[in-house]
């Protein structure tokens, strides 16, 4: 998760988020708790029944998505990964230049 936090600090703006999505049956108070003790500012998601695991195909976890502009998946990585490293900062920004060049603008 921090990881994670990191990248939305460095890339999060209108065409980059990072959005994290817990399946903590306990909920958003428990996992805002946990949060704040590894210093994480992203808001806080829960998917308490499941749904989302369901719709997305998932069997275990954690899981990543990247989502284009237009909702559609454009790649999915089971297990973790450190999100915050210069190869995967600049393969983002990679996918930002590419949108860029499709669009005309940032989205």
């Amino acid at each position: 998760m921090p990881t994670l936090d990191r990248l939305q600090e460095r890339l999060g703006d209108e065409g980059f988020d990072v959005v994290a999505l817990s399946v903590d049956r306990a909920g958003a108070s428990a996992v805002r708790k946990f949060f704040d003790q590894i210093g994480v500012k992203l808001p806080v998601f829960i998917d308490q029944d499941g749904t989302a695991i369901r719709a997305l195909g998932l069997f275990g976890l954690p899981a990543t998505f990247l989502i284009g502009p237009d909702g559609n998946e454009l790649a999915r990585l089971a297990g973790p990964a450190e999100w915050d490293t210069p190869e995967m900062v600049s393969l983002f920004e990679g996918i930002i230049v590419r949108e860029l060049d499709q669009t005309g603008e940032r989205r």
